[in-house]
C-alpha cells in the first residue's frame, strides 16, 4: 500500500476511477483488470512453470492451485478451496508451534486472570438484595391492601408508579449479582509473542476514527486522537489507522495531511521518552512535573522544541478551519487545480488517501510509521447511508481489503489514547489461548477530561461504568457503548463463536446404588462413536453454508477480494495483489450501492435500525453466543470530552434514550429476540431489557414528582394514617435501600458523591430527556412523525468550565422547571395552610413536605444550571420567576383557599338570641 499514491476517488457503479496527486493532473489508474490468483499470486492462465491451467469455475475466485473443474462433482463432496484455506491455517499453526507459543501455555499462567470479589464484600451485598426484595413485596402488599378512599386517584397513581419502580429496580439490580475484577500481565504477553530474535507475533489491529462535520468536531481534536493512535506502544507494522470523513470535507482531508507530517516528528519523540498521554494537546496541558522519571539530558531541550513545533501545527490547523468557515461559491479547489470531489456532500464519489504506509511512511529518524488512511465513502441521492453505523461498516470493508487485521479498535474522534499500552491490554484477552477465541470484543470504560470537580450533571457515569458494567462482566460481558472497544473481526462478520469440547454427561447404570435409568444412546450417536460422523465433527457450520458463491455475494457483497479476506481468520491480505488493485477494490466496497441485497446492517457489522447502533451491535453478538470482557487498566485506556453544559448534556441523553425506544419497538427488542438460539443468558437479557425500557420510567417518575405539590395544594395524601406496625415496612424499606447503596459503593469503589450525582441526574434526565424520547419515539412508531428537539442558541466562554455556566434554552428544560416551580409553590402553600390551621395540622404536613423536598433536592443541580453564575442570572429565568410569583400572589388573594372557614352558630339549637 503506497503512501504516495495520491487521493483515489471513484464510483464503482459509474465505472469511474481517478487518482489525484498534489501537484499533478488527474491520471486514470492502469493495469487494474489483471486476473491474479488470490492464494498463490500467479497470473490466472499460467502456473509457476508457465503451463496452462484451468481456473475455478464454481466459486468464481481466480484460484490456480488445486482448481475445481467440471467433473469434480463426481469425485469429491467437499470444495477444494476449503482445503486450500485449511492448509493455510495448518501452516500458521505449525509456525505458531515452532515459535514456542504452546509450550508457554502449558505452564498454566495466562496473560489475564478473572478475580472474584472477596466474599466478605459480595455476600452481605447479595443478602441485602434478597432482603430488600422481600421487604419490597411486603410494602407493595401493604400499599395495595390499604387504599385512601378520599383521594383514590392520587393513591392509585402512586401505587402504579411504585410497582413500576420496583420492576425497574429488579431489571437494574440483578444483572449486578456477579461482579468481578480482572488483571492483565503485559510482561507475559511480551514473553509469549515478542521473543527476541523472532518475528513479532502480536496480532495486527485496525483502528477506526469517525468524524462528520469539522465545524462541530474540530479537526484539531481529531488530529490529537490520530496522533495518539500512531504513537501507541505497539509494533508499527501491526497498526493501521483509518479515519472516516462522512462529511467529505476538504478541511478534514488537509488537516489529516498536516497531521501525517507532524506525526513524523511527534511519534519518535513519544517513543524515545515514553511520555503519557501521547495526544500532544493533553500532554502539554498537564499541570504536573513533566521531569519526573526523566533521565535523558536532552529531554528538556527536545520537549521545548516539540512544543514549539506543536504550536506551529495548531496554527496551521486553525488556519484551515478559518478558511473552511467560508465556502467559495465555485466550490473548493485542490492544490493542483482539481475541484475537490466532495464539494457536494450529498452527491460525491468515494475517496481514499493513504497518507502513511510502507512507502513514504518514515519518521524523522528513518523508522517506519503506522499506516494512516483517509476514507470518505461514496454518497448519492436516493440511497440510505445509515449515518455512523454505515460509515463504520464501510471502514470494516476498506480495512479488510487493504490490511485485514483480525482485530479492530473503534474510537470517536474526541477520544484519544490515554494509555499507550491499551491495545496490549486488550490482546491479553483476545489472544488468550484458552478463552480468547470466544471473546467478541473488549470494552474499556469511558473516562473524560474537562469535567468540573463536582460533576454536577453526572458526566462521569461512574455508577454505570464502575458498577453495572463490572456486574455484566461476570455474566456474559458488558454491553458495547460506542467507543473504546476492540472487536474481533470474525464476530462482526456474523459468525458464531467456535464450539468447545462438551463435558461428558453422567450416565447411570442399572445397579441398585445408582439412581435413575440408563439412558438409551441414539443410533446416530453410536454411528458417530464408530467413526461414521467423524468427518463432520470438526467442520465449521457457518463457513460450510457460505462456501458457494451465491451465499457469499448475498452475505458479504460482490467483491472477490473482500470475500476472500473474510475467510482469513488470522488476517492479512493476499501477498500477490498489487496496491493499485487493492485501492480499486477499496473504492468498490465503499460504493453507496454495495450493501444492496446483502446482510450488512442486518446480520453483519454495525446493525442498522437505531441511532444507538452500539447497543444493537453488541446485543446481536451476545445472542450468537459470544461473550465480551470489561477491561479496566489502572491508567485509563482512553479519554474523551463530555458536554458539561446542562442543555447539551440533556440533548445527549435524549439521543441515547431515543435509540433505546427505537430498539424496544423493533424486531430486535430484547423482550422477544434471541430465544431461538438460546445463547443469551437470562441475567444478560435482563440488562438488555433494562437498556430499552428505562426511558419509559419517565412517565411514572413525572407523575410521582407531581404528587407532592398536588398533595400540598389539595390537603390530601397518597397514604392512610400509618400505624406503628405499618411504620415497620417504611423503616425496613428505607434501611434496605441505604444498606444496598452502602455495600454497593464498598465493593465498587465509587464515592458517595458520585453515587448521589447519579441519583440526582436520574431524576433530572428522567423528567426531561427520557420523557421527550418516549414522546418522540411513540410519534415516530405510531404516526411516522420524526421530530427533533435541538438547542436553539449557543454561547461560548473561554474561561475554565465557562461552558458549565452557559445558558442554552431548549424545550427539554420545560418539564423539570415546571416541577420545581409547582413543588416550591406547594411547600409555601402547605406551610401557610399549617400556620393558619394551628398546631394539629403540622403532623400530617411533615410527610408531604418530606415528599416535596425529595423532589426539590434531586432537581437542585438543574436549578443551579438554570441560575448560571450568581451574578449572571439569565433574563428569561428572572422573567419567569416574577411572572409566576405575580400570578400565584393574585390567585392567593383572590381565592384564598387555604384559610380555615369558621362556622357560625347553629340557629336550630339556640334560636335567634344565641
Amino acid at each position: 500500500m503506497e503512501a504516495s499514491a495520491g487521493l483515489v476517488a471513484g464510483s464503482h457503479t459509474r465505472n469511474e476511477l481517478v487518482v489525484i496527486h498534489g501537484h499533478e493532473e488527474p491520471k486514470t489508474l492502469r493495469n487494474l483488470d489483471g486476473q491474479v490468483c488470490e492464494i498463490c499470486g500467479d497470473q490466472v492462465g499460467l502456473t509457476v512453470d508457465g503451463e496452462l491451467f484451468v481456473a475455478c469455475n464454481e466459486c468464481g475466485f481466480p484460484v490456480c492451485r488445486s482448481p475445481r473443474v467440471e467433473g469434480d462433482d463426481d469425485e469429491e463432496d467437499v470444495d477444494d478451496i476449503e482445503h486450500e484455506f485449511k492448509a493455510i491455517e495448518d501452516e500458521k499453526k505449525k509456525q505458531e508451534h515452532v515459535s514456542g507459543e504452546f509450550p508457554l501455555a502449558s505452564h498454566g499462567h495466562g496473560e489475564q486472570m478473572k478475580v472474584p470479589l472477596p466474599s466478605s464484600r459480595i455476600n452481605p451485598y447479595r443478602m441485602v438484595i434478597i432482603a430488600r426484595l422481600f421487604i419490597l413485596a411486603l410494602f407493595l402488599r401493604y400499599r395495595l391492601l390499604n387504599p385512601v378512599h378520599e383521594s383514590i386517584g392520587l393513591w392509585l397513581t402512586s401505587v402504579v408508579c411504585e410497582i413500576w419502580f420496583a420492576f425497574s429496580w429488579i431489571l437494574d439490580q440483578f444483572p449486578k449479582w456477579f461482579p468481578i475484577d480482572r488483571e492483565t500481565y503485559l510482561d507475559r504477553l511480551s514473553i509469549r509473542y515478542e521473543k527476541e530474535g523472532e518475528p513479532n507475533m502480536l496480532a495486527p489491529v485496525d483502528v477506526f476514527v469517525s468524524t462528520v462535520d469539522p465545524m462541530k468536531e474540530p479537526p484539531l481534536v481529531t488530529a490529537n486522537t490520530v496522533l495518539s493512535i500512531l504513537a501507541m506502544d505497539y509494533p508499527v507494522d501491526k497498526i493501521s489507522c483509518y479515519v472516516s470523513d462522512d462529511g467529505a470535507s476538504m478541511c478534514t482531508f488537509e488537516a489529516l495531511s498536516e497531521t501525517a507530517e507532524f506525526a513524523r516528528k511527534w511519534v519518535p519523540f513519544c517513543k524515545k521518552f515514553s511520555i503519557e498521554p501521547r495526544a500532544p494537546e493533553m500532554y502539554f496541558a498537564e499541570k504536573i512535573d513533566y521531569l519526573k522519571d526523566k533521565v535523558q539530558p536532552t529531554f528538556v531541550k527536545e520537549r521545548r522544541a516539540m512544543k514549539r513545533e506543536y504550536e506551529e501545527f495548531k496554527v496551521r490547523i486553525n488556519a484551515l478551519v478559518a478558511k473552511a468557515s467560508k465556502a467559495p461559491s465555485e466550490g473548493w479547489i485542490m492544490q493542483d487545480g482539481t475541484p475537490w470531489p466532495g464539494n457536494n456532500t450529498r452527491d460525491h464519489p468515494g475517496m481514499i488517501q493513504v497518507f502513511l504506509g510502507h512507502s513514504g511512511g518514515l519518521d524523522t529518524e528513518g523508522n517506519e510509521l503506522p499506516r494512516l488512511v483517509y476514507v470518505s465513502r461514496e454518497k448519492r441521492p436516493g440511497y440510505s447511508h445509515h449515518k455512523k453505523a454505515g460509515a463504520m461498516n464501510a471502514l470494516v470493508r476498506v480495512s479488510a481489503v487493504l490490511t485485514n487485521a483480525p482485530f479492530m479498535l473503534n474510537l470517536d474522534c474526541d477520544h484519544y489514547v490515554n494509555n499507550s499500552k491499551a491495545v496490549r491490554e486488550a490482546m491479553c484477552f483476545l489472544m488468550d489461548p484458552q478463552v480468547g477465541k470466544k471473546v467478541c470484543y473488549i470494552q474499556f470504560p469511558q473516562r473524560f477530561d474537562g469535567i468540573d470537580k463536582n460533576d454536577r450533571y453526572a458526566n462521569k457515569n461512574s455508577v454505570f461504568f464502575d458498577i453495572n458494567m463490572r456486574g455484566l462482566d461476570g455474566i456474559q460481558g458488558p454491553v458495547y457503548v460506542g467507543t473504546g472497544c476492540v472487536f474481533r473481526r470474525q464476530a462482526l462478520y456474523g459468525y458464531n463463536p467456535p464450539k468447545g469440547p462438551k463435558r461428558p454427561k453422567m450416565v447411570s447404570c442399572d445397579c441398585c446404588p445408582c439412581f435413575g435409568r440408563r439412558k438409551k444412546v441414539p443410533k446416530y450417536a453410536r454411528n458417530e462413536a464408530n467413526g461414521e460422523g467423524a468427518s463432520l465433527q470438526g467442520m465449521d457450520d457457518d463457513k460450510e453454508l457460505l462456501m458457494s458463491q451465491m451465499n457469499f455475494e448475498k452475505r458479504f457483497g460482490q467483491s472477490a477480494i473482500f470475500v476472500t479476506s473474510t475467510l482469513m481468520i488470522e488476517g492479512g491480505v493476499p501477498p500477490s495483489t498489487s496496491p493499485a488493485a487493492l485501492l480499486k477494490e477499496a473504492i468498490h466496497v465503499i460504493s453507496c450501492g454495495y450493501e444492496d441485497k446483502t446482510e450488512w446492517g442486518l446480520e453483519l457489522g454495525w446493525i442498522y435500525g437505531s441511532i444507538t447502533e452500539d447497543i444493537l451491535t453488541g446485543f446481536k453478538m451476545h445472542c450468537r453466543g459470544w461473550r465480551s470482557i470489561y477491561c479496566m487498566p489502572t491508567r485509563p485506556a482512553f479519554k474523551g470530552t463530555a458536554p458539561i453544559n446542562l442543555s447539551d448534556r440533556l440533548n445527549q441523553v435524549l439521543r441515547w434514550a431515543l435509540g433505546s425506544i427505537e430498539i424496544f419497538f423493533s424486531h430486535h427488542s430484547p423482550l422477544l429476540y434471541g430465544y431461538k438460539e438460546g445463547k443469551l443468558k437470562w441475567l444478560e437479557r435482563f440488562a438488555y431489557v433494562n437498556t430499552t425500557v428505562y426511558p419509559f420510567t419517565s412517565l411514572p417518575l413525572l407523575a410521582y414528582c407531581t404528587l407532592p405539590a398536588i398533595c400540598l395544594l389539595t390537603d390530601k395524601f397518597i397514604m392512610p394514617p400509618i400505624s406503628t406496625f405499618a411504620s415497620i415496612f417504611f423503616i425496613s424499606l428505607f434501611s434496605s435501600i441505604i444498606a444496598t447503596g452502602i455495600l454497593e459503593l464498598r465493593w465498587s469503589g465509587v464515592s458517595i458523591e458520585e453515587w448521589w450525582r447519579n441519583e440526582q441526574f436520574w431524576v433530572i434526565g428522567g423528567v426531561s430527556a427520557h420523557l421527550f424520547a418516549v414522546v418522540q419515539g411513540l410519534l415516530k412508531v405510531l404516526a411516522g412523525i420524526d421530530t427533533n428537539f435541538t438547542v436553539t442558541s449557543k454561547a461560548v466562554d473561554d474561561e475554565e468550565f465557562g461552558e458549565l455556566y452557559t445558558f442554552k434554552w431548549t424545550t427539554l428544560l420545560i418539564p423539570p422547571t415546571t416541577l420545581l416551580i409547582i413543588n416550591i409553590v406547594g411547600v409555601v402553600a402547605g406551610i401557610a395552610d399549617a400556620i393558619n390551621n394551628g398546631y394539629q395540622s403540622w403532623g400530617p404536613l411533615f410527610g408531604k413536605l418530606f415528599f416535596a423536598f425529595w423532589v426539590i433536592v434531586h432537581l437542585y443541580p438543574f436549578l443551579k444550571g438554570l441560575m448560571g453564575r450568581q451574578n449572571r442570572t439569565p433574563t428569561i429565568v428572572v422573567i419567569w420567576s416574577v411572572l409566576l410569583a405575580s400570578i400565584f400572589s393574585l390567585l392567593w388573594v383572590r381565592i384564598d383557599p387555604f384559610v380555615m372557614k369558621t362556622k357560625g352558630p347553629d340557629s336550630k339549637q339556640c334560636g335567634l338570641n344565641c
